[in-house]
């Protein structure tokens, strides 16, 4: 049995995790690394809630859990800098994808590790850190978490893998974990309902065509959940919950096939919610003006342009970052150019609850990544900004209501996207090598143009 303090620290009312056997398993494996004054390492392909884990065992015992995405661009002074940090406070640490470091600064990150948990270990109040004395909080706890088997990374040193303890994390429980958050959104038919749904993502997984962009994980299948949750506290109370089931359902997902993966997806749909007919999604002003604004910027009136407008802004509704993805010329920049002004003029007219749109356009392959994100002159130690951490902290500041939108335009790589990672996931947060954490309030959304993935 591990011991572990609480720490009375209020995190704020947000939702927690879906206990299943693999979450506590992991509960068990970290808070006895705790007990052992090890680290822990939970690790498995993404999507399967490494991050979020930690950060719910956090929230579990009152702790303050600080995430940071790591990049190759990490030092060892910077890693310091975080460690001394949390060292003192008695703050955790989520290190995510934490074998991007290169293998030199690894294994000095080993040793700034295994100097803190001598001194927790030893139950000292102060001890020398980096060739500082600093104080010593011994609630601090260290985790990282890493996928292993993708490109470009590099593997751990022995001196670090003895300090963490690793937990495999494969495959989530999607029945449960589907069952329990409908049952949380106040569905009633919960378990039925789940099972249908569970269904649908193993049928579409297998029969659908092997598109790149296809995502079928948990991180869609939740954002679908929480979407048919929104629909049924704005819908009545004697609202069909299968029709709200069935309109998230496709909402969420028809606007990322290909058109061949149209009809067996609707067919799918159809088989599973057998004589429940779909509502119209409405939004017939904002149709119009998309019109307007195509005719005015002498376009052709094409159905299928005015469906894209609607279905990019019922998608930024409901995410944070959207990718809109297809060949040169097939209207992507009109797309979203569209419903930019289609928005402006319903603002200007009152109509409804819309707002307007500024756009930022990046072209992120233009520049290098210390250009784009930062970096510091070796020499000085001086921070230098980039130009997408100078644009995103101006553009969260800002107080304003209208949306702001980040667009990058150009193709998107492992080396520059990967620094977005806790952008993108749940935790909406830009964060620099200088240590710097920029959060992206609800007004922000990021819009990527690329031809694939």
């Amino acid at each position: 049995h591990a011991v572990v303090r609480y720490d009375y620290e209020y995190i704020g009312n947000s939702g927690r995790l879906v206990v299943t056997p693999l979450t506590d398993r992991c509960y068990m494996t970290l808070t006895t690394a705790l007990q052992l004054h090890r680290g822990g390492l939970p690790q498995g392909p993404a999507g399967t809630g490494k991050t979020e884990t930690v950060k719910d065992l956090g929230k579990g015992i009152a702790k303050y859990v600080i995430v940071f995405n790591c990049s190759d661009g990490l030092d060892y002074q910077s890693m310091g800098r975080m460690f001394s940090g949390l060292a003192q406070t008695g703050a955790w640490s989520c290190f995510d994808e934490f074998n991007r470091i290169e293998v030199e600064v690894l294994s000095v990150v080993a040793q700034q590790i295994l100097s803190i948990l001598t001194a927790i270990a030893q139950l000292k109040e102060h001890f020398v850190f980096e060739g500082q004395d600093i104080p010593l909080n011994k609630t601090c706890g260290i985790f990282v978490t890493m996928n292993p088997g993708y490109a470009g990374r590099s593997e751990l040193p022995d001196n670090l893998k003895a300090l963490l303890r690793p937990v495999s994390m494969m495959v989530p429980d999607f029945s449960l974990i589907c069952e329990i958050i409908l049952l949380s959104q106040g569905f009633q038919d919960s378990e039925n309902f789940a099972r249908k749904i569970v269904m649908l993502y193993e049928l579409m997984d297998k029969q659908l065509s092997k598109v790149d962009h296809y995502d079928f994980s948990l991180r869609n299948l939740k954002a679908v959940l929480v979407q048919a949750g929104n629909l049924k506290k704005e819908a009545k109370e004697d609202a069909n919950e299968e029709a709200l089931l069935l309109k998230a359902c496709s909402s969420m997902n028809l606007p990322k096939f290909v058109r061949d993966d149209v009809p067996l997806f609707l067919g799918m749909l159809g088989d599973l919610f057998p004589g429940v007919e779909q509502e119209d999604a409405g939004l017939v002003e904002l149709r119009k003006k998309a019109t307007e604004e195509l005719a005015e910027t002498k376009m052709q009136l094409l159905p299928h342009s005015v469906e894209k407008v609607v279905q990019l802004y019922e998608t930024q509704n409901t995410r944070h970052g959207v990718m809109v993805v297809g060949i040169t010329g097939s209207g992507k920049t009109v797309t979203w150019k569209t419903l930019q002004g289609a928005l402006k003029r319903l603002k200007d007219e009152s109509v409804g609850e819309y707002e307007s749109v500024r756009s930022y356009l990046i072209n992120p392959k233009a520049i290098t990544m210390d250009e784009l994100y930062g970096t510091y002159n070796l020499a000085t130690r001086e921070w230098h900004d980039g130009i997408l951490s100078y644009i995103m902290r101006t553009v969260c500041q800002m107080e304003t209501k209208e949306s702001k939108w980040i667009v990058f335009d150009g193709p998107v790589d492992t080396l520059w996207i990967e620094s977005m990672n806790t952008v993108l996931d749940d935790n909406k947060m830009l964060t620099l090598n200088s240590g710097e954490r920029i959060s992206l309030p609800p007004s922000v959304g990021l819009l990527f143009e690329v031809q694939d993935l």
